[in-house]
This record gives C-alpha cells, structure tokens and sequence, in this order.
C-alpha cells in the first residue's frame, strides 16, 4: 500500500524534494492527442474536423428550438474530455430513450470551444454537400 502511494504521489508531484513530474493527466492527455484525432483537434483548437468517437451521457439538455432544432447532450469521453452533441431533429430521429449512463457512438464534425468542443452534423445531408453523420445508442443508428 505505502508503494503504492508513494507513485501516485511522485506522478502527481507531491513527494517533497523529488523532481517534479507533469500531472499525469496532462502527460496522458499528450500522448492520446498524438493518436486520436477528437484529441488534436481540441488540444490544437482546430474546428471544421470530421471525428468519429463514443463516450457516457453525463447531462440531458433542453432541445435548441431556435431555426433548425437540436436534440443536444454532453458526453465525457474515455479521455476525459467533455463533448457537446448537436443532434439535428427536423433532419434525423431524435434519440427518446436517450439517459444519462447511456452510452452513445457519434460521427460528425467537431467545432472547438474551451468547453470540450462541439459535434454537429450527426445526421444526413439531404442536398448531399456534406458528409453524413450519425449517432448511435443501443445499436440503432440515428441519421
């Protein structure tokens, strides 16, 4: 037990005198983003990126009901990042058994904020100018 605390105190940098390591959240986080695309672009603040990922349901939103309406929700991705989806309802069938704990699949296009980030264009294009997207909760897809 005592080994044990002793690493996570050195990774966490709080043993004394010892060097002082990075967080270890932010070395992980370093790492994921060299491989996962959803990752970069928020470490990077890039927007207009097509990212395909999953994570949980933390929070159920009030639909966006101004122009076209969206079925919106956050997720907690795997790396710990918090995700808003953006799920157009007049374009694609909302999600009505949708809770939190669920866990939803998305492909879309990422919009960066200091949040976490957006996903939007989880449904199809009817003039086909966009790529499609999708969500996908308890193995149906949503598009």
């Amino acid at each position: 037990m005592k080994r044990i605390l002793l690493i996570l105190l050195v990774c966490f940098g709080f043993a004394g005198n010892l060097p002082q390591n990075p967080p270890l959240f932010s070395v992980l986080s370093s790492a994921l983003a060299a491989t996962d695309p959803l990752a970069q672009a928020y470490q990077n603040r890039q927007s207009d990126v097509q990212v395909e990922g999953s994570g949980r349901v933390v929070r159920l939103l009030k639909d966006d009901n101004k122009g076209s309406r969206h079925q919106r929700f956050l997720l907690v991705l795997p790396s710990g990042q918090t995700l808003l989806i953006a799920h157009n309802i007049d374009l694609a069938p909302r999600i009505d058994t949708l809770k939190v704990g669920d866990t939803v699949a998305f492909y879309g296009e990422y919009e960066w904020n200091k949040k976490g980030g957006v996903v939007h264009w989880t449904h199809h294009d009817p003039k086909g100018r966009h790529l499609g997207g999708w969500l996908q909760h308890n193995g149906k897809r949503y598009q």
